[in-house]
């Protein structure tokens, strides 16, 4: 549903700051002031965990804001569309005509309709200033925007990262076949922003956009850029997972850190390690981390990024979560002192839930992008579990997501 007339406006509405808002898909809550959006994120946690997890929770601290209120992701993803979506106002505009070859985000509810954005307010620059240019350059010498419907034209999707800590910029351009303007294009990107680090371009004709299993070509520069934090430097190549707000993350991890209270003795398991960074992040507080991962390059780029800072006491593990966390595996590796783990929004696997529960670990963190499923797991875990400690973080502003950090003890 739409609203069509506001009778009486809220007093916690505030002006959008967007001339997309209500038109593109994100950023849904700039209408509403950010401490209100503090408060309701802080009270979603506290019902879903109460609600759906059923267990006794101490009081919760008060969630912690973002550092940056805009511009602070650092990785977006914009799709080029030769029939681009127009505005209410476009249409009624019968004076003006609009080029329909878009490079933006999609309309809320519909993956085939793509609005062009001018300018948008998630990530620093030189995001804006490289989509526009790609953008424009494209209009100008007639390469064909993609049609979503039918898997057809040259230009699919873009994707822009960047890593505020050291100033270095990725680009990754997706294309749906190969073709002899795609050269001169990322030449022309190179010669305006010299100041990218890593310019890649992907071929892709599948049915979807994501590209963890084909070849990345490195255009230019080299093939990741790098994330700085408390003096370690993480490489993030193109399908490598890092936090999107580089900020809040760190944010994120202080709180994990502060709960587990690893002592030098400790052996420590970081589950879902992703690329390892929480595993190093902990590692100088640790006797040894042992991290697992189902995706096997993320693994990799874990071991990388202990390699390059030094950091000799992880290890890491690729494999289903469920066929990895078993009783040989804890034998072989040691039983853990403190367990951290940080899985995907579906939250963990009912069986290693279980062999949580089986594990007794003394100190439990539970870090999620999802309360609903975190509250879930903790009604299982509550069997031999307690939560002692419950700090949400803010990492998405303007939005409904929250992250959440729990610390469960043995009853």
């Amino acid at each position: 549903a739409m609203p069509t007339k506001y009778h009486k406006l809220s007093e916690l509405r505030t002006e959008p700051f967007c001339q997309h808002f209500g038109t593109c898909g994100g950023c849904k809550w700039q209408h509403i002031s950010y401490d209100a959006q503090l408060n309701y994120k802080h009270q979603q946690v506290v019902d879903t965990l109460q609600r759906i997890g059923k267990v006794e929770i101490p009081e919760v601290r008060r969630i912690l804001a973002s550092p940056e209120r805009k511009y602070y992701r650092n990785k977006l993803e914009y799709t080029f569309s030769f029939m681009g979506w127009l505005t209410e106002e476009q249409i009624k505009d019968e004076t003006a005509e609009y080029d329909r070859r878009v490079l933006g985000f999609h309309t809320p509810g519909r993956f085939d309709k793509i609005i062009d954005i001018e300018h948008c307010h998630l990530q620093p620059e030189p995001s804006n200033e490289i989509r526009l240019f790609i953008r424009d350059y494209a209009r100008e010498n007639m390469l064909r925007f993609g049609n979503i419907i039918k898997q057809t034209g040259l230009l699919r999707n873009l994707i822009i990262r960047t890593a505020e800590s050291t100033g270095e910029t990725m680009v990754i351009l997706q294309c749906y076949r190969e073709h002899q303007a795609i050269a001169p294009l990322l030449d022309a990107v190179y010669a305006k922003f010299p100041q990218i680090t890593s310019l890649n371009y992907v071929l892709n004709d599948k049915g979807n956009e994501t590209f963890h299993d084909l070849e990345v070509v490195c255009y230019r520069g080299k093939p990741y850029i790098e994330e700085e934090m408390e003096g370690l430097r993480f490489r993030i190549g193109p399908k490598s997972f890092y936090q999107t707000n580089s900020a809040g993350a760190y944010n994120l991890y202080k709180v994990a850190r502060e709960f587990a209270e690893i002592k030098p003795t400790d052996l420590v398991y970081d589950l879902y390690t992703g690329a390892g960074t929480i595993a190093n992040f902990v590692a100088r507080q640790a006797r040894r981390v042992v991290g697992v991962e189902y995706v096997e390059q993320a693994v990799l780029d874990a071991r990388v990024n202990s390699d390059i800072n030094g950091v000799t006491n992880t290890e890491f593990f690729a494999g289903d979560m469920k066929d990895m966390l078993t009783e040989a595996f804890t034998s072989h590796h040691g039983h853990p002192d403190v367990i951290i783990t940080d899985p995907p929004r579906a939250g963990m696997h009912e069986d290693v839930v279980q062999r949580l529960v089986a594990l007794r670990t003394p100190r439990l963190v539970y870090i999620s992008c999802n309360p609903a499923t975190q509250a879930r797991d903790l009604e299982l875990l509550d069997e031999v579990y307690k939560v002692t400690r419950v700090q949400p973080v803010d990492m998405f502003p303007h939005t409904q997501h929250v992250e959440n950090v729990v610390l469960l003890e043995l009853k």
